[in-house]
């Protein structure tokens, strides 16, 4: 069996590397898959810790966090294509103004 903090560091790990995508890229689609593995870094450490405690709330709370991701990604997804249809490009540094 997988020692328990063997899931805590690849949550960690995967969490940091979601993180650091979301901060340096300037791309919509790119950010959007960051917050996606950002998310996914919290289950594993929500089955994680519910398998360590033998408890299903964990488990089951994962999957109303997979449902509200995939509604996030499907809005997120929609916005970036009416942005595109707007703007012509997908990056962030072009929709910093607003229009009145």
């Amino acid at each position: 069996m997988v020692p328990l903090n063997w899931y805590i560091w690849l949550s960690g790990v995967l969490f940091c590397v979601g993180m650091f995508g979301f901060i340096t890229r300037r791309n919509l689609i790119i950010m959007l898959l960051s917050v996606e593995i950002m998310f996914n870094a919290v289950n594993i450490s929500l089955v994680a810790f519910s398998h360590y405690m033998e408890d299903l709330t964990g488990q089951i709370l994962v999957f109303m966090i997979i449902a509200v991701a995939a509604a996030e990604a499907a809005i997120g997804l929609a916005l970036v294509i009416a942005l595109f249809r707007n703007k012509e490009t997908i990056t962030v540094d072009e929709f910093n103004e607003m229009r009145g």
